[in-house]
């Protein structure tokens, strides 16, 4: 099991770490005080990437070696001059400058040093050499109709979740909110939207079925069948196990199906994980109740899982990137608005939480 967890926070990265038999410490801190708003590990050589967002000094991107004692920095995805963005409401469109680095994942095994990172407002870039420069994927920045991506929680658009399949790393998905899900097979290349049998309450019912208003929150895929893809959107969960395009609803995910966060299993497509919320302007657990919702058949059935959560009313909210589950498929961690983090070595059938509380957690990360 991953012995290392990556919390990032309003007010820094926290690396936990446990022994055998040891309850999860704290062993080192990085950039207190400020707001790192994502991690990422990367398998290949054991680089640990860290996103800060400096409000008026911009976004920061850190890589470490040497598993958070040292950090250099690097640079930042960047928009040339002339290039525009969309709010998709209307109004015309402005100088693109980067608001916020949402995505960043490593590219395949045999692709050393490429890197993808999604951004608001809405464009994807690659890195070719450890994110020491990149590059703007102009084939999905240009595709027509990319225009009419629009923001949800913000007020651009932007690609939050990316998935490298692991059978062919120039095979990309990336999902948009506001903007459906996107497909390349040839690296970035071309595109065609894969969010076909999702479903938008939120528009005008002659519009509601239209992939690119389809407002997912994330979206992950199984290492072990790619082609199984779990979707948590604005309006429920939703699966495919097509590669996307063949959508169905999953309408039975207790108690709520609005949320953020989802995780699968690594090696079974069947297994899911969710932190149902209230939606819309509420955004709390519902009846104040923080539990993880798990399928273990495609999201047939569900079971409700709370032991060692709170027992007393606990308004919590999980992020979109602050549910994670370890390469071995049975640790789980997640942590929430208020400075919770709590850990399962069961697939959830118990938690256990961290003694400390932290600030704010935007992400969390398991690694080895």
């Amino acid at each position: 099991m991953s012995d290392t967890l990556l919390v990032s926070t309003r007010k820094g990265l926290f690396v936990l770490e446990r022994g055998v038999e040891a309850p999860w410490r704290i062993a080192r801190t990085a950039f207190l005080g400020d707001n790192v708003t994502l991690t990422a590990a990367d398998p290949r050589d054991g680089s640990w990437y860290a996103v800060l967002d400096l409000g008026h000094f911009g976004t920061k991107l850190h890589r470490s070696g040497d598993r958070g004692h040292s950090w250099e920095e690097l640079a930042v995805p960047a928009y040339a001059e002339g290039q525009m963005a969309h709010t998709g409401d209307g109004k015309a469109p402005t100088p693109a400058t980067l608001k916020l680095l949402w995505s960043l994942v490593p590219g395949g095994a045999d692709e050393p040093g490429r890197l993808w990172a999604g951004t608001i407002p809405g464009g994807l870039f690659r890195s070719d050499d450890g994110a020491r420069s990149w590059q703007l994927v102009e084939s999905l920045w240009q595709y027509p109709g990319r225009g009419d991506w629009f923001g949800g929680g913000y007020d651009w658009p932007g690609i939050h979740s990316i998935c490298v399949d692991p059978r062919d790393p120039r095979c990309l998905r990336v999902a948009v909110s506001t903007g459906g899900v996107w497909q390349s097979d040839d690296g970035g290349d071309g595109w065609r939207q894969i969010a076909q049998g999702m479903f938008a309450e939120y528009m005008p019912p002659e519009q509601r079925n239209e992939p690119g208003v389809q407002d997912v929150h994330r979206m992950v895929q199984c290492r072990a069948a790619p082609d199984c893809l779990w979707a948590q959107h604005h309006n429920g969960v939703f699966r495919s196990t097509g590669g996307g395009g063949d959508w169905q609803e999953v309408a039975n995910v207790p108690p709520s199906v609005f949320g953020f966060a989802v995780a699968v299993h690594p090696r079974d497509p069947d297994t899911a994980w969710f932190v149902p919320a209230v939606k819309d302007e509420r955004r709390y657990p519902v009846d104040g109740r923080l539990v993880v919702a798990r399928t273990r058949d495609g999201g047939r059935s569900f079971q409700v899982l709370d032991d060692g959560l709170p027992t007393v009313p606990a308004y919590d909210l999980v992020y979109r990137h602050a549910l994670a589950i370890d390469a071995g498929g049975d640790r789980l961690a997640f942590g929430s608005t208020t400075g919770g983090v709590w850990t399962s070595d069961d697939q959830g059938d118990r938690w256990t939480p961290l003694a400390a509380r932290l600030p704010p957690v935007h992400a969390v990360e398991l690694v080895a």
